[in-house]
């Protein structure tokens, strides 16, 4: 039969009351209209204290404690076992302590690094993986070593020579020491900030503006990476640096005009320079051609000259030994081609008479002169030519043998 079902009487049983045990009134018997709060036909909700207490009995149980319930006639339970007044503190600290050692597990992700402090003192730096270190006592700080951070700067500053430059940088890192990083500076990317400032006017103090605004950008960006590589390891923030550039260089906005203008000059002076010495260059190549052209003038007039003589020397020992074997004959051949040699080279022609003093000279550039046309006093006909012509060699006729008898005399007293 069902706890509570009709007509039950006495008999069913609570299940809320654990066992069917009528809770006592007021005077330890039945209430006047016959509900039984511990039986009967009550059916509304467990009593809240009621569970506590038997919750109560069986941790006095459990730590050795008694708990006694009621007879079964609905007596008075008051009357109980003692209760520990340490079991619910106890169930406390329990409780307290799981919480604690729960929360001590951590895990650390493959591109950080965690940083133990133990009451506020640095102990050790956790690689990635699940550990567990006590809580209050231990502090974790997770630490990415693997993103690359960036900063960057940018001033107008004061060169070598005086001029003004505006030079904007940024450099790229990494935390290389995640202790370093969180113990030893206590804002280690701000100090990074000022270092490369400090770094970045130092180099461009030892700098010319047209270097830094022209060839000298790369070069600045590498001495500032030194400069700021040696800042940080002194500083010991933990930070390796990856690497600085020189984003822009350029003169001040209200100079930027009258710069420009400058660097326009600049230009047409080196364009100018240029065509010099593409000019220069040329004029140098044209002598140095017409200095080989001379000296290879000279040398072949050199050989020429040095052929020449050699052939003069080479004909004069022929000729001596034709002279040697017939000296008259020589000697006519070489007076002839003598004179033949010398009368070629003159316009006029001289006839020898023989024993007469008269010479007859031919004009010849005086009748070339007239073939030309130059003046009409100078022409001769042909017939005078022809009786001329005729005359000389008549003469000549008449008078070989004595002109050979008397140049053979000639000849042999001027030997």
């Amino acid at each position: 039969m069902a706890w509570n079902e009709p007509g039950g009487g006495n008999n069913q049983q609570d299940p809320w009351s654990g066992g069917g045990g009528r809770r006592p009134s007021g005077n330890g018997g039945d209430n006047g209209d016959g509900n039984n709060r511990g039986g009967g036909n009550n059916q509304g909700p467990p009593d809240l204290d009621e569970a506590l207490k038997k919750f109560q009995d069986k941790i006095n149980r459990l730590f050795g404690g008694r708990g006694k319930r009621g007879g079964a006639g609905g007596g008075d339970n008051s009357g109980g076992g003692k209760r520990n007044p340490f079991v619910l503190p106890l169930l406390v600290v329990i409780v307290a302590a799981v919480v604690w050692a729960g929360s001590g597990f951590h895990l650390i992700d493959q591109s950080e690094r965690g940083v133990v402090f133990r009451f506020g003192k640095y102990t050790t730096t956790l690689n990635p993986g699940l550990h567990w270190n006590p809580p209050i006592m231990d502090q974790v700080e997770n630490v990415n070593v693997t993103s690359i951070r960036s900063a960057n700067q940018t001033d107008s500053m004061l060169t070598s020579d005086e001029n003004i430059v505006r030079v904007s940088v940024s450099t790229q890192y990494v935390v290389s020491d995640a202790h370093a990083f969180l113990v030893n500076v206590k804002e280690p990317e701000m100090t990074l900030q000022n270092a490369m400032d400090s770094a970045l006017r130092q180099e461009v103090g030892n700098m010319k503006l047209q270097q830094i605004l022209t060839t000298g950008r790369d070069r600045l960006g590498q001495r500032v990476f030194d400069r700021l590589s040696a800042y940080m390891e002194a500083y010991g923030t933990g930070l390796r640096l990856q690497t600085v550039n020189v984003e822009s260089t350029a003169p001040p906005d209200k100079v930027q005009n009258a710069f420009d203008d400058v660097i326009r000059a600049r230009e047409e002076r080196q364009r100018s320079i240029n065509r010099a010495n593409a000019y220069s260059q040329a004029v140098v190549l044209e002598a140095k051609g017409q200095k080989q052209r001379l000296v290879a003038e000279a040398q072949g007039y050199k050989a020429a000259a040095v052929a020449d003589a050699t052939g003069q020397a080479n004909r004069f020992n022929s000729l001596l030994g034709e002279y040697q074997q017939a000296p008259k004959v020589t000697r006519e051949r070489l007076y002839l081609e003598t004179i033949s040699q010398v009368l070629s080279q003159t316009p006029k022609a001289l006839v020898d008479l023989g024993d007469s003093s008269a010479v007859t000279v031919l004009p010849l550039n005086q009748m070339q002169a007239g073939g030309n046309g130059s003046s009409d006093a100078t022409k001769m006909s042909m017939q005078q030519l022809e009786q001329i012509s005729r005359e000389v060699v008549d003469h000549m006729n008449s008078s070989s043998n004595s002109q050979q008898h008397t140049r053979s005399s000639s000849l042999r007293e001027g030997r």
